[in-house]
This record gives structure tokens, C-alpha cells and sequence, in this order.
């Protein structure tokens, strides 16, 4: 094929192709404008009229809440926008402190959706709130359970404590009277390394009383 024969088939093809754009940009039988641009030299296609979805989401997540800022504290700044249904702060379950996240959930779904835009990366307390819609069926089933129950974090003090006053059976006693023993060789073999004229003072106490004897009279 000449240069002359591939210069004609370029041309009709061209042709064809801007016969179809043309074709396709314009109005259909009912005399509106399609809604797709053509694709490819493709006819237009409209799409289906859809009803805009009603929002029905009531809850919000809240990220990066500055430490004090509590549930009483929560309720109290949310309760301008409007009516609080519940709400929750997700809490260590051995400390009971803050995990700077939670959930708060209104009455109005109006209400939610002006809280979702107007505090979002909002500043307190040099912290940037993060403030997001959940969806009616991405809201897990058991994310209210217990919000009634207030966390009371434990004493580990007063643990400790009862811990360590415990009687210790002479297992016990002798584990622990190793372990005394193996600490204070480490620490008198240092301070020889180190040229040190000391003489460590014995360890008394590590060999536990015997138990008393009771006497019973003999009738």
C-alpha cells in the first residue's frame, strides 16, 4: 500500500469518528442533552435519577481528646449543638485512663451532621479533633454496652501492699532467700573489683523459726 492509500483509510477513518462524536452529543427523542460524554466514540448513555440520600446518622467518633477532657466535660461542650443521647470515652481497662477516643451519639441526625463539620479538626487543648459520621450499620451492636457503669481503676498500691505482707510458705521463704543471697555476692565481689577495703555485714533472719511446740495436758 502507497502513501497516497494509507493517507486515504486515515481520512474515512477520521471521518467515521467525528461522525460519531457529533452523533452522540446530540439531544435524544425527548429533547434533552445526554448526561455522558461519549466514551471511545461511543454513544451517550443517561443515568438513572436517584433520590439523595437521607442522612440518618446519629453517632460520632471523636479522636485526639486532650487529656480532662472528660465525660461530664464532653456532654457539657455538646450540649450546645443540641440534645446528647449517650456517649462514651474508650478507657484502659487496668488503669482506667483515657485512650483519647470516643463516641458520642445525639438525638438529631441534623445536629450530628453540624457537629461532623463544624468541629472537625477543631483546636482544644492543642489537639486537633477528629470528627467523623458512623454510618447507622457500620455502628457495632455492643458499643454501648456498660456506658451506665462508671470505671473504678483499681488500687494497685493497696495490691502491692497485701501482696508483699502476705505469709509465705517455706517454698516461698526459700526462693526468696536465694534470691537475697545471689544480690548480695554480686554486690560484695563489685566492690572487691573496685579495690574497695569493706567487709559486708552478714544477712540475718534468713533461716525462718521453727514452729513452736505446743503442749497439751494429759487428762
Amino acid at each position: 500500500m502507497g502513501a497516497k492509500a494509507r493517507k486515504t483509510t486515515m481520512k474515512k477513518k477520521a471521518k467515521k469518528l467525528a461522525s460519531k462524536i457529533s452523533h452522540s452529543n446530540r439531544k435524544d427523542d425527548s429533547g434533552a442533552a445526554a448526561d455522558f460524554l461519549p466514551l471511545e466514540g461511543g454513544p451517550a448513555r443517561r443515568l438513572p435519577h436517584e433520590d439523595p440520600v437521607e442522612n440518618t446518622a446519629t453517632v460520632l467518633y471523636i479522636g485526639r481528646i486532650p487529656h480532662g477532657f472528660y465525660e461530664n466535660e464532653m456532654e457539657g461542650f455538646f450540649k450546645q449543638f443540641g440534645e446528647v443521647k449517650r456517649l462514651r470515652i474508650s478507657r484502659n481497662k487496668k488503669t482506667g485512663k483515657s485512650k483519647h477516643f470516643g463516641f458520642i451519639e445525639f438525638e438529631s441526625p441534623e445536629v450530628a451532621k453540624i457537629v461532623a463539620d463544624s468541629m472537625h479538626n477543631y483546636l482544644l487543648d492543642n489537639h486537633m479533633l477528629q470528627v467523623k459520621l458512623i454510618l447507622p450499620k457500620d455502628v457495632h451492636p455492643k458499643l454501648w454496652n456498660g456506658i451506665d457503669r462508671w470505671y473504678k481503676p483499681q488500687n494497685w498500691a493497696e495490691i502491692e501492699r497485701k501482696r508483699h505482707n502476705k505469709e509465705k510458705t517455706l517454698e516461698e521463704h526459700k526462693k526468696l532467700v536465694e534470691k537475697i543471697l545471689k544480690r548480695d555476692e554480686k554486690r560484695r565481689k563489685k566492690i572487691e573489683a573496685e579495690g574497695i577495703d569493706y567487709v559486708c555485714p552478714d544477712i540475718y533472719g534468713l533461716v525462718p523459726p521453727a514452729p513452736k511446740k505446743i503442749k497439751f495436758d494429759e487428762d
